[in-house]
């Protein structure tokens, strides 16, 4: 094959109780966009970190520029001309974006630190990306969206001749995707390689020349993009056709639940009013700042708001903390899973069972083996793919990470369910599998709040659409109304209900 950059041949990589790369092959070509695609523990993660320095191989080799070469460090693989942008932010809140984006890179003038050549050279980057990021402000002052494109600044300012993107969008809007898009565009014109990890298909589509597909640590094949078609990549990745990819069920709703009035917080939420039937999902749309996540964790008792009622079955509540809501039967999956929603270094038994064993000891039902018979129900629901329940979470796979912290809230048997980005980040099969559950749930009468950055998502399992924009609700769509023009006018502000 012609310009191939690298080659990486029958790649072998193990840990303790898993065979995490089973002889994977990868081949790029100069000046293309290759997507990596694969469900959560299929190997995509490990042979990116291989590729970095971070993890050596077992078996295997790794060609670039056609000369077989060593990758034993980080050092190794940027002196190779590689740079990975990894899933998980590697940016240091307390400093600035310049000091982010040049940090282990900084320029020096007689001996001295050039902070102003610094602070041109990252402000005139992101300028030519036509992102509206302040270069001196701290990272823990920008949006993870904001942060998740200082990732990208910093490969971009060095001169790689591969890099590799894990999940660049996963919280990006819809606008800042098209500007990633026109980057990776400019990068393919100068001859510039791309490895593009994406649970989203939809976008392999749209920027991607070639998909290779891993399925439990092997090789499953290659695919031209423009040759190939969604359904053909999904059976690549699960191994089986998935007949049902939203499940959503058709039932009667119940009485309302969750009754919303008036909730306003200054600067953030501006009289939010709406209500939550029993066996009803109601999604809430909106841009990155729009105030989704905000309502959440009003309703769930983390932020205090200043005027408005929260009521559940028609009882006012005074919910002044999450375990407040939670004795209530609220449940909140937290949008940052990572930081929010469990004990890494923990097991997995431990993080599905840490919020309902209490309960039980009250109850006075505890036997033996309740912990093992929670855990095995909820793995085996959730598919999470671990060694054993004892397993540190850590140690798992991000999609397997955030599938427990969804069956820890589970447990909990919860009358409202709030979702926020259920499925970042979670491949096909784990989201089908989601989605099966969250119709399940609904049957059961559980009322569920689904906050969701992905259209398709919001479209296919709602029943109903709250929009919101600036704080405010824009449009509250029926589910025969439901279309992504419909929903992003609203959430830009361009239509406007009297709510």
């Amino acid at each position: 094959m012609d310009n191939v950059i690298l080659e990486m041949k029958d790649i072998h990589k193990s840990f303790p109780g898993v065979y995490a790369l089973n002889g994977v092959n990868l081949d790029l070509i100069q000046g293309e966009v290759h997507a990596l695609l694969g469900e959560n523990g299929a190997g995509k993660s490990t042979l990116i970190k291989v590729l970095a320095g971070i993890h050596s191989v077992d078996k295997g080799e790794v060609f670039i520029n056609g000369a077989k070469c060593r990758i034993d460090n980080v050092q190794d693989s940027q002196k190779h001309g590689i740079s990975v942008i990894h899933q998980e932010l590697c940016l240091v809140p307390n400093m600035t974006v310049t000091e982010n984006i040049f940090l282990g890179r900084e320029i020096y003038k007689a001996g001295f630190l050039d902070k102003r050549s610094m602070h041109i050279k990252a402000q005139n980057l992101f300028d030519s990306l036509q992102l509206n990021i302040k270069v001196d402000v701290k990272v823990s002052s920008l949006s993870v969206a904001q942060q998740q494109m200082v990732e990208i600044a910093k490969a971009l300012l060095v001169d790689s001749a591969i890099i590799v993107m894990d999940e660049p969008t996963s919280s990006l809007t819809e606008k800042e995707v098209e500007m990633l898009f026109k980057t990776i565009r400019e990068l393919k014109a100068k001859n510039i390689s791309v490895i593009y990890i994406s649970h989203k298909l939809e976008e392999l589509f749209q920027i991607t020349d070639r998909v290779t597909v891993l399925r439990d640590g092997k090789y499953i094949g290659t695919k031209i993009t423009k040759n190939t078609t969604k359904d053909e990549l999904i059976s690549m990745m699960v191994g089986r056709e998935l007949t049902e990819y939203y499940t959503k069920s058709k039932h009667d709703f119940g009485d309302v639940i969750l009754k919303v009035e008036n909730l306003s917080k200054a600067n953030v939420l501006d009289n939010i009013s709406f209500n939550l039937r029993k066996g009803e999902i109601l999604g809430i749309s909106g841009l990155v700042g729009a105030g989704r996540t905000e309502l959440a964790r009003a309703i769930f008792g983390i932020d205090r708001f200043d005027s408005g009622t929260v009521t559940l079955e028609g009882k006012v509540m005074k919910i002044k903390s999450p375990k407040e809501a939670m004795d209530s039967g609220i449940a909140l999956v937290p949008e940052n899973r990572k930081e929010q929603g469990m004990f890494s270094i923990k097991s997995v038994s431990y993080n599905i069972t840490l919020l309902v064993l209490d309960k039980f000891i009250k109850m006075a039902k505890v036997h033996n083996n309740l912990e093992e018979q929670i855990t095995d129900e909820y793995v085996q629901k959730l598919s999470i793919k671990t060694p054993s329940n004892e397993q540190p979470v850590g140690n798992l796979s991000g999609g397997n990470q955030q599938k427990t912290v969804i069956a820890k809230w589970l447990a909990t048997m919860p009358k409202v369910l709030i979702l926020d980005e259920p499925t970042r980040g979670v491949d096909v099969g784990a989201k089908a599998e989601i989605y099966s559950i969250m119709s399940m749930l609904a049957e059961q009468g559980v009322g569920i709040i689904m906050i969701s950055s992905e259209l398709p998502e919001i479209i296919n399992m709602s029943d109903r659409v709250l929009v919101m924009n600036k704080g405010r609700i824009t449009g509250i769509l029926e589910r025969e109304e439901l279309s992504q023009e419909r929903i992003m006018q609203y959430a830009t502000g361009g239509i406007k209900d009297e709510h």
